[in-house]
């Protein structure tokens, strides 16, 4: 069968590609053999912040006599945040299906494979059948790395060690958690699993947690969490997994931590292996696919979006390449503006992101100065019981007298960091972006502010 376009993967970049291509009038057709939505709406973003979501109801429950009221007998019940992510996720991959339908996309599921090209266009097979394409948008999206420590293949095989795959189903609540790698996920679960009661150690190689996060506001999120009772674990190699615990070395010293499970969270590798990329010759950095601000590779009317280029591994990057992916298929000049992309973490408080950090700034040589405030310059912030030693900060262009960078932690911090998107895009002169007027009382006031410090 023939196609206008075809979408490998259906994950958030691959059905969004698919819907706004069928909603264009093309012939469209997503093949995935998995539910549709991916990693992040079956294993990751969305049902993380179920769990989360769960979590912060219940530290506000056993802190309820600060907010006027008593709960007795609080009694958290894991199993039924699991039942209640499972029905979440279920509803919205059904949305997913309907939107499909709604813009006459056929959904086949089948795993995909590239077999080349034929009379010009792309041949795929799936399930033993053929189909072409004009157009083809690789979208597999990625999979939690698995590093060859000595150990690990034993202890995943035994249940023991979990990835975020398998620790969303655990219906059980480990006494000792102890999550490799303190980047976002692993954070995140960290987060969640010691506000229920797990004692939860982070072993991060790094010097700090949270990657590339800004360097200030990750040591605060280290610090709130550690009277919580996480144990950071800095700097630190990991050695060896064994099935009850995690040995590691710190400083030419060896340590050992106890563990019930282990979160294997070290990053993600994108999905590229036996797809066929080979048959066409597509050009890759390492199992990334290379692609242009258009998310075109190499490969005339080949386009690669999400985790398969791994430029920014996040759910909403994807979506936007698969727009612009489709805009440029419709002979439509849009690019991706990978500088203005947001990040969120969504522990409690949570962390936003956008643009230029200290070290990165620095590392560019660019002349800039910083202005932050602490967030209790926002009345609704300190209303609604925030924690004291949150900030926002944002990082100025001198020259410029332009915001490239911005980043808070704070409660909603997730909801406000977009309108620092058109700001840093359209690069904007600080005194037109004093003219803005914030609504009262919010927290995104503090935006305002920090921008009046300045």
């Amino acid at each position: 069968m023939g196609y206008d376009l075809i979408v490998l993967g259906g994950g958030p970049g691959g059905y969004l590609a698919a819907e706004r291509a069928g909603h264009a009038g093309l012939k469209c057709a997503v093949i995935e053999k998995k539910a549709l939505g991916g990693t992040c709406l079956n294993e990751g973003c969305i049902p993380t912040k179920s769990f989360l979501y769960c979590a912060k109801a219940y530290e506000y429950a056993l802190h309820s006599k600060d907010y006027g009221f008593s709960c007795d007998n609080i009694k958290f019940d894991h199993k039924s945040v699991v039942a209640r992510k499972n029905k979440i996720v279920k509803t919205l991959v059904s949305g997913v299906g309907a939107t499909m339908k709604a813009n006459k996309v056929d959904v086949i599921k089948a795993t995909g494979v590239i077999k080349g090209k034929k009379d010009n266009e792309f041949l795929i097979e799936a399930d033993g059948k053929e189909y072409t394409s004009k157009y083809l948008i690789i979208a597999t999206g990625s999979e939690c790395a698995m590093p060859p420590i000595p150990g690990v293949k034993e202890a995943f095989a035994k249940g023991v060690v979990v990835t975020n795959r398998e620790i969303l189903d655990m219906e059980d609540v480990p006494k000792e958690l102890v999550v490799i790698g303190g980047g976002v996920i692993g954070l995140e679960m960290a987060a969640y699993f010691n506000s229920i009661g797990s004692h939860v150690t982070v072993v991060e190689m790094l010097d700090h947690i949270a990657g590339p996060t800004d360097r200030e506001i990750s040591k605060i999120l280290q610090d709130i969490y550690t009277k919580k009772g996480i144990d950071f674990k800095l700097g630190c190699k990991v050695t060896q997994v064994d099935l009850d615990g995690v040995n590691y070395e710190a400083d030419g010293k060896s340590f050992k931590v106890k563990a019930e499970k282990v979160l294997m969270s070290v990053g993600r590798t994108p999905n590229t292996a036996n797809i066929g990329l080979e048959t066409l010759n597509i050009e890759m950095d390492r199992r990334a696919i290379k692609t242009d601000e258009k998310c075109r590779t190499n490969i005339p009317n080949c386009f690669a979006i999400g985790d398969t280029n791994a430029k920014i591994m996040l759910a909403h990057t994807a979506y936007r390449e698969a727009e612009v992916a489709v805009n440029t298929i419709l002979g439509k000049n849009d690019v991706v503006r990978y500088n203005s992309i947001p990040s969120v973490i969504y522990t409690n408080p949570e962390i936003g992101a956008i643009g230029e950090t200290e070290e990165s700034a620095k590392a560019k040589g660019i002349d800039f100065k910083v202005a932050k405030l602490p967030l209790i310059y926002a009345g609704r912030f300190v209303a609604e019981g925030g924690d004291q030693t949150c900030i926002c900060k944002l990082i100025v262009d001198k020259k410029k007298n332009t915001i490239i960078g911005c980043h808070v932690i704070s409660a909603y911090a997730s909801e406000f960091i977009i309108s620092m998107v058109p700001i840093i895009e359209n690069e904007m002169r600080v005194d037109r972006i004093k003219e803005y007027v914030f609504p009262h009382p919010t927290v995104s006031e503090i935006l305002r502010e920090v921008i009046w410090t300045i």
